[in-house]
């Protein structure tokens, strides 16, 4: 059988995307580049653990389970999380952004200034534009004004941000027409914190980062991954932790999410064209899920 690999999750790095592993090693994920793996077929999946640590009862979680961690690690992870609100001390700098994800698509988030882009880049967000910068507190605080103000939300679903791809604009600026309008609306807000620093509206656009530019669109979502099952297709565009997948019968998102805890061995003779894992049509009913479409 080979060995058995252990996804760690998809990472934007400087280069691009890149599949991590544990252990360290490293998969490039390169458009045109062919993807094809298997799901080992003894051992359920089990949890990932919590901010490096792994999980002390390798718990089972379930197949469709994007954090694929238990309980327990998941209280721990998100008991250090900014994205939970449950650290007010951090030092570091902080900026606040608004995110286009597709048409009526509009989020606000924080993110540390160290962290560069690469959070936008993480959550798909195909342009965005930074609204100011300052202490941690401050910039929870601007972001819970525009919540409250301008009615933007702070989450938007991967399924619903998929299932938009295939139809956005083509013009950059008709991409960032809506955060333009809602980035001055903002800055006019009264009640923003005197330490947050505003910044002007300089929207950043991700469609080429992502491959998206003249890719065709995809047809449905991978929904979970299945012991002995297997998927191959060529990468035709990755946003965020998706990849789009070219395969015989259209592009398919697969949420790299899924893959975590798992056993993942490489593809050998006789994936190519094989049914494997449930895939949801874009459109279709919450019970349309159809098998075997790779």
């Amino acid at each position: 059988m080979g060995r058995v690999w252990r996804c760690a999750g998809l990472r934007w790095a400087a280069g691009g995307p890149v599949l991590l592993w544990d252990g360290g090693r490293r998969s490039a994920v390169v458009p045109g580049k062919r993807v094809a793996f298997g799901v080992a077929e003894a051992g359920p999946r089990t949890c990932v653990g919590a901010r490096g640590h792994p999980c002390a009862g390798r718990v089972a979680v379930g197949p469709r389970s994007t954090g694929a961690r238990c309980e327990e690690c998941a209280r721990l992870d998100r008991a250090h999380s900014v994205a939970a609100d449950t650290i007010a001390d951090d030092p570091r700098p902080y900026r606040v952004y608004l995110a286009w994800f597709g048409p009526g698509m509009v989020k606000v988030g924080i993110t540390a200034v160290e962290r560069g882009s690469a959070r936008l880049l993480e959550q798909g967000a195909v342009c965005f534009s930074w609204l100011g910068t300052g202490p941690l507190m401050a910039a929870r605080r601007t972001e819970e004004l525009l919540r409250a103000a301008l009615g933007v939300p702070d989450r938007i679903p991967y399924a619903a941000k998929r299932a938009v791809r295939s139809a956005l604009p083509g013009g950059a600026d008709e991409r960032a027409a809506e955060i333009a309008a809602l980035h001055a609306r903002a800055v006019a807000l009264d009640g923003r914190p005197e330490s947050l620093t505003a910044e002007p509206f300089r929207p950043v656009d991700h469609l080429r980062d992502f491959g998206l530019a003249g890719a065709p669109a995809a047809v449905g979502e991978v929904t979970e991954l299945v012991p002995g099952g297997a998927v191959s297709g060529e990468l035709v565009a990755a946003a965020g932790p998706d990849l789009h997948l070219a395969t015989g019968r259209g592009v398919v998102v697969l949420d790299t999410r899924l893959m975590t805890g798992w056993g993942i061995r490489p593809a050998g003779d006789g994936i190519e064209g094989r049914a494997a894992f449930p895939v949801r049509r874009f459109g279709a009913t919450v019970g349309g899920v159809q098998d075997g479409l790779f």
